[in-house]
């Protein structure tokens, strides 16, 4: 995980980050300023990998702030006036966010900073699984998931939306590669490009087609066919 920290001297502004910083799984927040004089001190006793910098702020501006740091942590900053950005890059800022931030615009800055932070890491941040549960970040939340629950996994873009057999769909941000990638190949398979199943869930296949609950139906693309009917056949009493 990144270890971060907000300065802004604008309260909404602040919870906007915090709240984006929240939602991204492979970042957590340390702590949260509304000043770059408060930073100052709690860096004193604490390492953080990531700072997200408002440059306009009373009594020290953000960049002076970085500017002041023997060794800063890696640093993004948030203004409203894009005048400041050659100046932003001068010392090394990864990204410059312009007001108002959406989210995707905030989400590639952070890959931008996982990806010069922990350039040689391989694994996945937001998952640790084995045979029986896994935990994954959604939101605000890290949740308990026991494999046993799912019924089957729907990519939607960036995001994964997992149904659980007697709980509400979560939803998390990971790509359908990652998940697979760490689900056993004994209990759960790939059948379309945005649908895993969990095999020990299907009770009716119809038309290339999974039925779950008489209502919810999975396709099964060419691509992924073959090795589902393998499955098929390899427990087929005939």
């Amino acid at each position: 995980m990144i270890r971060c920290i907000a300065i802004d001297d604008e309260p909404l502004a602040l919870k906007q980050i915090a709240s984006y910083i929240g939602k991204t799984p492979f970042l957590v927040l340390e702590n949260q300023f509304e000043s770059a004089l408060q930073a100052i001190s709690f860096l004193q006793d604490n390492e953080v990998d990531l700072m997200f910098v408002d440059i306009n702020m009373p009594d020290l501006s953000g960049m002076d702030f970085v500017k002041s740091l023997t060794n800063p942590p890696k640093v993004i900053f948030t203004t409203a006036y894009s005048e400041y950005a050659i100046e932003g890059f001068r010392v090394d800022a990864i990204d410059y966010l312009l007001k108002p931030i959406g989210y995707n615009e905030f989400l590639k800055a952070a890959v931008k900073a996982k990806d010069r932070i922990q350039p040689k890491e391989g694994g996945n941040t937001e998952v640790h699984s084995n045979d029986k549960f896994l935990f994954i970040k959604s939101e605000y939340k890290i949740l308990r998931i026991n494999l046993a629950d799912i019924k089957y996994i729907e990519g939607m873009r960036e995001y994964l939306r997992i149904h659980l057999q007697t709980e509400k769909p979560i939803m998390a941000l990971m790509s359908m590669k990652k998940m697979e990638s760490f689900l056993s190949t004994d209990h759960f398979m790939r059948v379309h490009r945005s649908y895993i199943v969990n095999l020990d869930k299907i009770s009716v296949v119809e038309r290339n087609r999974i039925v779950f609950d008489k209502n919810i139906y999975i396709p099964i693309s060419e691509q992924y066919k073959p090795k589902f009917q393998k499955y098929l056949d390899d427990n087929f009493l005939v």
